[in-house]
């Protein structure tokens, strides 16, 4: 049986390739009629930055400002991610349509990633994947392997090319 693909996961780090990977998952909505449901998972202050921060400003504000800040990051990546979408959906007649949702999360991008493939019932994760070594994958993992190991849906890995750059992004 073929399956059916309705609800794509699109990962992405904002990194210099987010564009072509975009293009990827746009295609395949294109093709399935599918909806594209975007994360961003970021990592949330460490305990020690946490604390660095208590330490020079008065007590009970550093929340307050870290809340902010956190806020206003968000808010620019959610920009960046419109922009985005209008651009690359703009030849499209169902465009921005296909793109169901933009999420930004403050979780660890692979808890960020999986738990939102589980929320919006993904039937693939389309993700991108730039070239490393094999001492730092064996040392530090990447979010992509991660992702293959612990994922329970398929996992398209796009590859960026090589010194991939693209303007206006």
């Amino acid at each position: 049986m073929i399956p059916k693909i309705t609800n794509i996961l699109y990962t992405t780090g904002l990194g210099s390739g987010t564009p072509f990977v975009f293009r990827y998952a746009l295609s395949l909505a294109q093709k399935y009629d599918a909806k594209i449901h975007i994360i961003h998972g970021h990592e949330p202050l460490s305990s020690s930055a946490q604390n660095m921060a208590d330490l020079y400003m008065v007590q009970g504000t550093s929340n307050e400002v870290l809340m902010r800040k956190v806020a206003e990051v968000e808010k620019t990546i959610l920009e960046r991610l419109e922009r985005l979408c209008a651009k690359e959906t703009a030849s499209d007649p169902q465009g921005r349509e296909r793109v169901a949702s933009i999420t930004v999360a403050t979780l660890p991008p692979k808890q960020a990633i999986l738990e939102e493939a589980e929320k919006r019932e993904a039937d693939l994760i389309v993700m991108g994947s730039h070239r490393h070594s094999v001492l730092a994958d064996a040392m530090l993992g990447t979010t992509t392997l991660k992702i293959l190991h612990h994922s329970t849906i398929p996992v398209l890995v796009v590859r960026i090319p090589k010194n991939y750059q693209e303007e206006g992004f």
